[in-house]
C-alpha cells in the first residue's frame, strides 16, 4: 500500500475510532431513565453506572499510553476496540445493576487504550509538520462534533429501540475498524522501551480517580464534604509521590521533565480549559433545552448539532491559522471566540431565539475546535516520538480533568445561582420547598405532586430561576476563558509555527 494512502487511511479509522468514544461518552445520560426502569438499580448503583467508566478511563489512560509505546500502538488500538466491542455487547444485555457496572468498568478500560493510540499512531505516520497539525486539526474536529452527534444517535434510537440500543450501536463501528485497522494501520512502538515501573502505576491511577472524584462530588455537593476534602487529599499526595518517583526512574512513566518544556506545559494547560468549557456547556444546555423549554431528547441533541459544525470549522482552520498568527495567536483567539460565545449565551430566556442561539454555538465551538487542534498536536510535537504514546496520555488525561472541573466550577455557580434567586411560592408545603430549593429538575419532580395552581406557580418560579442562573454562569465562564486567553497568549510565545523533528527531542538530552 501507497505510504500516502496508508497515512490518511490511519487518520480515517483514528478518527472513527474517537467519534465511536465520543459519541459513547454522552448516550449514557439519555438511556439513564429507561435503564434505571427496566433494571430498578440503586441510588449507590445509579451513580457507579454514570461514573465507573470515565473514572477506569482517566485513570488507565497514562498506563495504556505507555503500555502502547512499549507493545505498539497498533497492536494496542485493535486490541482495545475488540475489547471495547466485547463490553458493549454485555453492556447492551446486562439483566441487572452489577454486571452493568462491571461492563461499564471494562468499556472504560477499552476507551483508555483506544484514546492515546489514535493520537500516536497520527504522530508517528504524519512525519511532516503541516500535514501533521492538519490531522490532528481534523482528529480533534471529529472529536468534539462526536459530543454533539451522540444525543442525536441517542434519541434517535431510543425513540425506538431498548436502552441498550445506543450501546450496541458500537459493534458495527467495531468491526469496521478491526477490519480496516489490520489492512491499514503501521505498527510503532519504542524502539527501547525499558520496563514499566510496577508502583507508579497505581498510584498514577488512585491520584487521578481520587483527583476526579472529588471535582465530581464537589460539583454535586459542594466542597466542604468530607469525601471530597479525604479524596482531594489523596489524590494530592499520592500524585506528588508519583512526580517525585518519576523523577528518580531511569525508565519513567511519565517523563515530569517535559513540562520544561513551556509548549508542552501551556497546551496541555489550555487542553483542559478547552474541555473545562465544551463538556460544562454541553450539561447546561442538555438541563435548558429539556427542563426548560420542555424539548425531548432527540429534539435537544438535533438542536446542538451546530456545535458540531462549529468544531469542524474550527479544526479546520487551525493549520491555516497558524502559519498566520502563530500558535500562540491561534489558541488566544480560540479561547477568545469561546469567552465571545459564552457572552452571547447570557442573553438566552425563557424564549428561545433559536437563530440567535446557533450564532452564539458555532462561534463558541469554532473557538473550542481551534484551540484543540493547536495544542493537541503541539503536545505531541513537543514530546520525542518514541513517547507519542505517553504524551498523547496527558493530554487526554488533561482533557478528563478539565471536564470535571468544567462540571464542578460552573455547575456549582449554577447551583448557587439558581437557589439564590429561587423564589418560592406561597403555600408550598415544606416537604416540597426543600428539593425544589437545590435543582430545576428536583423542582420540576415536586411540582409534579402539587394541585395545578401550585404546581404551575412552583415551575414558573423554578425555570426563571435555572435561566437567571444559567446566564450568571456563562458570563463568569466568559470571564474565565478571557483570562486564560491572555495568559496563552503569554505562555505560548515563541513556540514555532512548525515543530520539526529536532525540536521534539526527549527533555533530559
Amino acid at each position: 500500500m501507497r505510504n500516502d494512502s496508508r497515512k490518511w487511511g490511519t487518520l480515517v479509522i483514528a478518527c472513527l475510532a474517537m467519534l465511536m468514544l465520543s459519541v459513547d461518552l454522552t448516550v449514557l445520560h439519555l438511556a439513564t431513565p429507561m435503564l434505571t426502569a427496566d433494571l430498578n438499580p440503586s441510588a449507590p448503583q445509579l451513580l457507579w453506572i454514570a461514573d465507573v467508566y470515565g473514572f477506569a478511563l482517566a485513570g488507565l489512560l497514562v498506563t495504556m499510553g505507555n503500555l502502547g509505546d512499549r507493545i505498539g500502538r497498533r497492536r494496542l488500538l485493535l486490541i482495545g476496540t475488540a475489547a471495547f466491542g466485547a463490553a458493549s455487547l454485555v453492556t447492551a444485555y446486562a439483566p441487572n445493576a452489577e454486571l452493568l457496572i462491571a461492563a461499564r468498568a471494562l468499556l472504560g478500560v477499552a476507551g483508555a487504550t483506544i484514546m492515546p493510540s489514535t493520537l500516536s499512531l497520527i504522530r508517528n505516520v504524519f512525519t511532516d509538520s503541516k500535514e501533521r497539525t492538519t490531522a490532528v486539526g481534523v482528529w480533534s474536529s471529529i472529536g468534539a462534533a462526536g459530543f454533539a452527534l451522540g444525543p442525536v444517535v441517542g434519541g434517535a434510537l431510543l425513540n425506538e429501540f431498548w436502552w441498550g440500543s445506543v450501546f450496541l450501536v458500537n459493534v458495527p463501528v467495531v468491526l469496521v475498524i478491526l477490519l480496516t485497522g489490520l489492512a491499514v494501520l503501521p505498527e510503532s512502538r519504542n524502539p527501547n522501551p525499558g520496563r514499566i515501573d510496577p508502583v507508579s502505576v497505581p498510584l498514577s491511577v488512585i491520584g487521578v480517580i481520587a483527583f476526579i472524584y472529588a471535582l465530581k462530588e464537589a460539583a454535586h455537593g459542594g466542597v466542604g464534604q468530607a469525601p471530597v476534602i479525604v479524596a482531594t487529599v489523596l489524590g494530592v499526595v499520592t500524585l506528588a509521590v508519583f512526580v517525585r518517583r518519576q523523577t528518580r526512574l531511569a525508565e519513567p512513566l511519565i517523563d515530569v521533565r517535559l513540562f520544561r518544556n513551556r509548549a508542552f506545559s501551556a497546551s496541555v494547560g489550555s487542553a483542559m480549559i478547552a474541555m473545562f468549557a465544551m463538556l460544562s456547556m454541553s450539561l447546561i444546555f442538555a438541563q435548558y433545552f429539556q427542563l426548560v423549554l420542555g424539548w425531548s431528547p432527540l429534539t435537544a441533541g438535533l438542536a446542538g448539532l451546530p456545535g458540531g459544525v462549529g468544531a469542524g470549522i474550527g479544526g479546520a482552520a487551525a493549520a491555516p491559522l497558524i502559519s498566520r498568527l502563530g500558535r500562540a495567536g491561534v489558541v488566544a483567539l480560540g479561547m477568545a471566540l469561546a469567552a465571545a460565545g459564552f457572552a452571547l449565551y447570557s442573553r438566552t430566556g425563557l424564549e428561545l431565539d433559536y437563530a440567535y442561539l446557533v450564532v452564539a454555538m458555532i462561534i463558541t465551538s469554532t473557538g473550542i475546535g481551534l484551540t484543540f487542534a493547536v495544542v493537541n498536536d503541539t503536545i505531541i510535537a513537543s514530546a520525542p516520538r518514541e513517547r507519542a504514546g505517553a504524551a498523547a496520555a496527558i493530554s487526554e488525561t488533561a482533557t478528563e480533568m478539565g471536564g470535571a472541573l468544567g462540571i464542578a466550577v460552573l455547575g456549582t455557580v449554577l447551583n448557587s445561582a439558581y437557589s439564590a434567586g429561587l423564589t418560592l411560592p406561597a403555600g408550598l408545603p415544606a416537604g416540597v420547598a426543600v428539593p425544589a430549593g437545590e435543582t430545576l429538575s428536583a423542582a420540576l419532580s415536586a411540582a409534579a405532586t402539587l394541585p395545578s395552581d401550585l404546581a404551575s406557580a412552583l415551575t414558573a418560579a423554578a425555570r426563571q430561576a435555572f435561566v437567571d442562573g444559567m446566564q450568571t454562569t456563562v458570563l463568569t465562564g466568559a470571564g474565565i476563558l478571557l483570562v486564560l486567553s491572555a495568559a496563552a497568549l503569554y505562555a505560548l510565545r515563541g513556540v514555532p509555527k512548525e515543530i520539526p523533528e529536532e525540536v521534539a527531542e526527549p527533555a533530559h538530552a
